[in-house]
């Protein structure tokens, strides 16, 4: 099984302060507006993508608070080929430690995802994108 990082997710609280941030100040290259609900960037091996904290807090778990907690904002991604392969990727982090928080199902996007925390209580969404597939590589198209 192949493991990539393919997309890094910032929550934010401020969405146009930190599409200028990393647009226009450190010159990620990106096709998103100012008012973007999410932002894409362009970056070698991986994609940095900002979205409201709050909106990804409630996707990992619904009544989840920002600030507090073991959530600060980030998440990391493991985007794979197949949707199976999302049940296989969490089953593999359950068993070797990994705190499963929440099974994967279809999402509201249109893939198949779930979250799971590492050891050291990092969040990370396992995803299957039909939409934006990984190439021979295994880095997501988007």
């Amino acid at each position: 099984m192949e493991s990539r990082i393919s997309i890094i997710t910032l929550g934010v609280r401020d969405m146009v302060r930190a599409i200028r941030f990393y647009r226009d100040g450190l010159g990620f290259p990106t096709d998103a507006a100012d008012n973007a609900d999410i932002a894409f960037f362009k970056t070698a091996g991986t994609r940095l993508a900002l979205y409201p904290v709050e909106a990804l807090a409630a996707d990992i778990h619904p009544g989840m608070t920002v600030p507090g907690g073991g959530f600060g904002g980030i998440t990391l991604a493991h985007n794979v080929r197949r949707k199976g392969e999302v049940d296989a990727v969490l089953a593999q982090a359950a068993e070797s430690g990994g705190t499963i928080v929440k099974p994967a199902r279809d999402v509201f996007w249109g893939g198949y995802s779930g979250y799971f925390t590492d050891p050291d209580g990092y969040y990370w969404e396992v995803a299957w994108n039909p939409h934006s597939p990984l190439d021979e590589n295994g880095t997501v198209t988007i």
